[in-house]
C-alpha cells in the first residue's frame, strides 16, 4: 500500500462488505482497515496466518484481503487449508513478488485475484468490487439450474459440482470458469474473452492463467487424460462440448 491513500468515496457506491483482513504489517494493516471502513465496509483483522484461519473459518466474511507472507502460517497455506475445509470465502492475495510464478501459486492456492505491494488503496478497492461482481450471482441466476455432462453434475443454486457421489473442491474462480464454459455449449472461446468474462479483465492476470485454471479444473472433474468436455481448438481457444 503506498502512502496514506483514503481517497474520497463519495461518488462511489458504498461496498456493505464484511472483509477479513489478514495483514502482519502494522501499518499497512491499519491502513486498510481505516480505507475500507471509509468505503462502507465492516472490517475484521488479524496479524498472523493462524488467527487470520481461525477467524475466517468461524464464517460471515463476504471477502478476505490476505498478505502471503505472515508469521506462523503464510497466506498460501492458509487459502489451501480454507479452500479443503469448504471455505470459499472470495480472497484477495496480497504479494511483495511481482514475478507471474508468485501470482500463478496464489491462483493455485485457490486466491480468486492476487495483487502485487505497493499498491493502491483505490486499486485494491476495485479488485474487491470485481471480485464480488464475479462471484456473486446475478438475479436472474437465483433459481436453480443443474448441468449434466458424463458422471459431473453442476448445480447453481448451491455453486456445487459433483462427479458421481464425490462433491468436487473447486477455488471460486475454477468455479466461474466452468459455470461460464458451460453456459456457452459448442462456442470456441478464446482466451481475452475469457478474461474479460470471468476475470473481469484484471489487468494482473495473463492469459496463461485462464490455461492453468483449464488443467486444473479438467484434473478435477476427471477429463484430464482424454478432454471430452473441455476440448482445446488450437489457435483459438476452447469449446466445452457437452456429451
Amino acid at each position: 500500500m503506498t502512502g496514506e491513500d483514503h481517497s474520497d468515496q463519495s461518488d462511489r457506491p458504498l461496498m456493505p462488505y464484511r472483509v477479513l483482513v489478514v495483514e502482519d504489517e502494522v501499518g499497512t494493516r491499519v491502513g486498510l482497515e481505516a480505507s475500507l471502513r471509509i468505503a462502507g465496509c465492516e472490517v475484521a483483522t488479524a496479524a498472523d496466518g493462524e488467527a487470520g484461519t481461525l477467524l475466517a473459518l468461524e464464517g460471515g466474511f463476504d471477502i478476505m484481503v490476505l498478505d502471503l507472507m505472515l508469521p506462523l502460517k503464510d497466506g498460501l497455506t492458509v487459502c489451501e487449508e480454507l479452500r479443503a475445509k469448504n471455505v470459499n470465502t472470495p480472497i484477495v492475495m496480497l504479494t511483495a513478488n511481482t514475478q507471474v510464478e508468485d501470482r500463478l501459486q496464489g491462483f493455485a492456492a485457490g486466491a480468486d485475484d492476487c495483487l502485487s505491494k505497493p499498491f493502491e488503496v483505490t486499486e485494491l478497492l476495485a479488485r474487491i468490487r470485481a471480485v464480488m461482481r464475479r462471484t456473486q450471482a446475478p438475479p436472474d441466476a437465483i433459481a436453480s439450474r443443474v448441468f449434466e455432462f458424463g458422471d459431473v453434475r453442476m448445480d447453481t443454486a448451491s455453486a456445487a459440482v459433483w462427479r458421481g457421489d464425490e462433491r468436487v473442491r473447486l477455488s471460486m474462480m475454477e468455479y466461474a470458469l466452468l459455470h461460464y464454459l458451460v453456459r456457452h455449449p459448442t462456442e470456441v472461446v478464446d482466451r481475452r474473452r475469457i478474461l474479460e468474462e470471468v476475470w473481469a479483465s484484471n489487468p494482473e492476470v495473463r492469459p496463461r492463467i485462464v490455461d492453468v485454471h483449464i488443467r486444473w479444473l479438467r484434473k478435477k472433474i476427471g477429463d484430464d487424460t482424454d478432454p471430452r468436455w473441455i476440448r482445446t481448438v488450437h489457435g483459438k481457444g476452447y469449446s466445452f462440448v457437452p456429451r
